[in-house]
């Protein structure tokens, strides 16, 4: 399979380009040095040169605070993008999965959301990636929309290599109980995301790595997982006790049910704290 990853420098998208070197595949991968997805011509060239049987598109804007001081490069970054992507997928047959996010929803359920809840994104952040995802859906039955949450990986910045810093200088951190939803890992999210392309799958779909846990709970269990005793260093606080508030609105509630994986029969995703102890590994190593 020819496959094209844009946002191949970030955490996910080096995951993806190395899922599919591993799987045999010709792979190019592109990031802002090199295809900027904001510039269509940019875009057609590069996709219509190359002409792959599938395009995993992982580029977004994700500062998520940032979004809500410059909406406007959110929307040309998150929504205007995704078009000239699923315009050039168009124009060479090529699959497109689009990766996005929880915040498409509220977080007000009081179970986890699936694929056909109702959206209601509450920051800027979230309401471009829903707008991004009707992008690369008016393409038809060639995309996906691939929802997922928590992102960590190897590469890049993240809230395991933010709380294996912190914890080597704070005795004591405090973080939110009171949002929950599902950490998922770059190293099994990625082959998931190819399968998805070689499969051509369609629709939305959510994925990601399994149990909930709060952000308290997460980084209690990185913490446990140094060696350290989380009960002596971390301490729950509600996203209210935040000084200063955060300027964009999490969801307290970004449980994602993988509905439509597991109504399809695709294999699951592994319970989060297994990813999560393999990466600690290799960070501390």
């Amino acid at each position: 399979m020819r496959v094209l990853v844009t946002g191949a420098a970030g955490q996910l998208g080096r995951d993806v380009v190395l899922a599919c070197e591993r799987a045999g595949d010709t792979v190019v991968g592109v990031d802002r040095t090199t295809v900027d997805v904001t510039d269509r011509d940019a875009v057609l060239g590069a996709i219509t040169s190359f002409a792959p049987h599938a395009v995993v598109h992982c580029a977004a804007w994700t500062a998520v605070d940032a979004c809500e001081d410059d909406p406007d490069r959110a929307l040309l970054c998150n929504g205007l993008a995704v078009r000239h992507v699923a315009e050039a997928c168009a124009r060479v047959n090529a699959h497109l999965v689009h990766v996005s996010t929880d915040y498409v929803f509220d977080g007000t359920l009081d179970r986890p959301y699936h694929e056909w809840d109702d959206t209601n994104p509450q920051s800027v952040y979230g309401m471009t990636k829903l707008l991004g995802e009707r992008e690369a859906l008016a393409y038809g039955p060639a995309a996906a929309a691939v929802r997922t949450s928590w992102v960590c990986g190897e590469h890049g910045n993240n809230m395991v290599k933010t709380v294996l810093r912190l914890v080597e200088t704070h005795p004591q951190l405090a973080f939110v109980a009171d949002q929950i939803g599902h950490p998922t890992f770059t190293a099994d999210l990625a082959p998931v995301l190819r399968q998805v392309a070689l499969d051509r799958r369609s629709g939305v779909m959510h994925l990601t790595n399994q149990t909930p846990t709060s952000w308290f709970g997460f980084v209690s269990e990185i913490v446990r997982l140094t060696g350290r005793d989380p009960e002596a260093i971390v301490r729950p606080i509600s996203t209210a006790d935040l000084h200063p508030p955060r300027p964009a609105p999490r969801p307290a509630n970004s449980v994602l049910d993988n509905a439509v994986a597991r109504m399809t029969g695709m294999t699951m995703m592994r319970d989060f704290r297994e990813p999560l102890a393999e990466l600690v590994a290799r960070l501390l190593a």
